[in-house]
């Protein structure tokens, strides 16, 4: 599509990324006119594809110049469309798919099929009656011990009189042993061939995971050594060689954005705009929903960017300040709330990591912004973590003592926190408590779940304190520490059955750009002085 005026440049997001030659941040701006302009390809999309049903996925425009100073808008999809990579109008796949998309093909409906095994190994029925059976052995036998702690006192009693028939008495000391020996055989019984169903599930388990770590290793090999990109300089490297640490996810190269950045470098076109937007069905975590702008996704698009912007031709001044380090703008925007020799407490942003991940792609978080802002070689230790879309505060300790005599008081439940939320929707106990166990399912990360037998105890009170809007406001005080504690007590209808405002991994579909749960009050002692601390931070929402 060829476009006539330059219309409004005003930037709203920036892609960057940093040049792996000079080491300069790089940066290609979304602004409010190829929003726009995204906007009618939505439209083009809804009218092509009516049903309400569809697939859900990123799409990408890219306004380019051409040598000639046209301006032209260029159009991508993530992954397939309809089950394919080519479709007429669209920014064609990146070079190397094809070599492996019979091998991909293949594995991927073999990981599906081990996934699907894994599933049903992991819930065999054997499982549950183990631990029921096991449980009811347990109560029985602890009973008859009981039982036979009574009768054994009383015949000590008996003997010390000299009034009852000892024979008597070893006999019925033996009865009972044997009583007990009696209900230990039934129960091996019984529990010893379910142990071995589940020791073969679990080891049929262990092969398929590792089948499925080798299956996925080899795939991403050959996809990312397949794959070849080209950057604004003119070089091409294979995303390996791009690359050349840690694990890349696989649909690496697939996304939008990086087809958009190669055919432009391929063929002589100057990026002077890009918008990413969401359509469909929500995205499988829930976080991404149909007519929503994104970003660079961190796992798949971010790690790409430096070397994709390179040899990029300057942009106008009103789109790019080059004396801009937005690593630096990142870091002085952690607000600090309190400062010692001990401590120090951070307002964490929604959106960051609390501490850096294990890939490359998802190093950015408040621990790698504290030490590069306060140098490397000063010790910080994280004393408690955040959800990654979760916002408020967050503690770190300076010394290896503070940080264990903190961790104690999380651990011992001496360490106040206090919580502020918006609901989707009305509920019906203005408070109280939920006691509610939960369990991670390891096949489904990072959903937690309610789950009586294998779930860990989880405590939580709650009280509205007012409404915005429709949104009953609520405090939470959780008593205990797991992961999307307050998440799934709010979600799970034998809660309050209403997920927090924004939360898409339980649920929630409101139009809305972040999940509405703050960490508002922090109270403890000081690891030194053991004064109370009391933190509070005001509530952005």
């Amino acid at each position: 599509m060829i476009l006539g005026s330059d219309g409004d440049l005003e930037a709203t997001y920036w892609y960057e990324g940093r040049c792996p030659y000079s080491g300069e941040i790089l940066r290609l701006p979304r602004t409010t006119q190829v929003e726009e302009l995204a906007k009618k390809l939505m439209q083009e999309i809804a009218v092509a594809n009516p049903s309400q049903s569809q697939e859900g996925k990123m799409y990408g425009v890219l306004l380019v110049e051409s040598t000639m100073g046209e301006k032209i808008l260029l159009k991508a999809f993530s992954g397939l469309l309809n089950g394919t990579s080519h479709l007429d109008g669209w920014v064609p796949p990146i070079a190397g798919r094809e070599k492996v998309a019979i091998a991909e093909s293949m594995t991927l409906t073999k990981l599906e099929s081990i996934k699907q095994e894994l599933i049903k190994l992991s819930q065999i029925p054997e499982r549950r009656e183990y631990a029921l059976r096991s449980q009811i052995y347990a109560e029985q036998l602890q009973a008859l011990r009981d039982q036979h702690q009574v009768s054994k006192q009383a015949r000590q009693l008996l003997r010390s009189q000299n009034s009852a028939d000892l024979a008597q008495l070893d006999r019925e000391s033996q009865l009972e042993k044997m009583a007990r020996r009696n209900l230990k055989r039934d129960r091996d019984q019984v529990l010893q061939p379910l142990q071995q169903v589940i020791a073969d599930a679990d080891a049929r388990m262990a092969l398929l995971k590792k089948e499925r770590r080798e299956l996925s290793r080899t795939l991403q090999t050959q996809m990312h050594s397949a794959y070849v990109l080209t950057n604004f300089a003119g070089e091409t490297r294979s995303l390996r060689e791009i690359i050349t640490e840690g694990a890349m996810p696989t649909g690496m190269g697939d996304c939008c954005a990086p087809k958009l950045l190669h055919y432009a470098a391929t063929h002589t076109l100057t990026p002077l705009a890009m918008a990413e937007f969401w359509w469909g069905n929500p995205s499988p975590d829930g976080y991404k929903i149909q007519g929503e702008f994104y970003g660079a996704c961190v796992e798949r698009c971010q790690p790409l960017m430096g070397f994709l912007l390179s040899g990029r031709r300057s942009l106008p001044s009103l789109l790019e300040d080059t004396d801009v380090d937005s690593q630096s703008l990142q870091i002085q925007n952690l607000q600090i709330i309190y400062e010692d020799d001990c401590l120090i407490a951070i307002a964490k942003p929604a959106g960051l990591l609390s501490v850096p991940g294990r890939y490359l792609d998802t190093q950015d978080s408040v621990l790698s912004r504290l030490r590069q802002s306060l140098g490397t070689d000063i010790p910080l230790y994280p004393v408690h973590r955040l959800d990654r879309q979760t916002s408020g505060i967050l503690l770190f300790a300076r010394d290896l003592d503070s940080s264990r005599n903190l961790q104690q008081q999380f651990q011992d439940r001496e360490v106040q926190k206090i919580y502020e939320a918006l609901l989707s929707d009305a509920i019906k106990h203005s408070q109280g408590t939920i006691d509610l166990p939960l369990w991670g399912n390891p096949e489904n990360r990072p959903y937690q779940q309610v789950d009586f037998e294998r779930g860990k105890p989880s405590l939580t009170e709650f009280q509205v304190i007012g409404t915005k809007e429709k949104y009953p406001r609520l405090e939470f005080k959780p008593l205990t520490g797991r992961t999307h504690q307050l998440r799934v007590h709010a979600a799970d209808g034998r809660g309050l059955g209403m997920t927090i405002l924004g939360d898409r991994l339980y649920g929630c579909d409101a139009a809305t750009d972040r999940l509405h749960l703050h960490a508002r009050d922090l109270t403890f002692r000081h690891p030194r002085s053991q004064k109370q601390i009391d933190l509070h931070i005001p509530v952005p929402f």
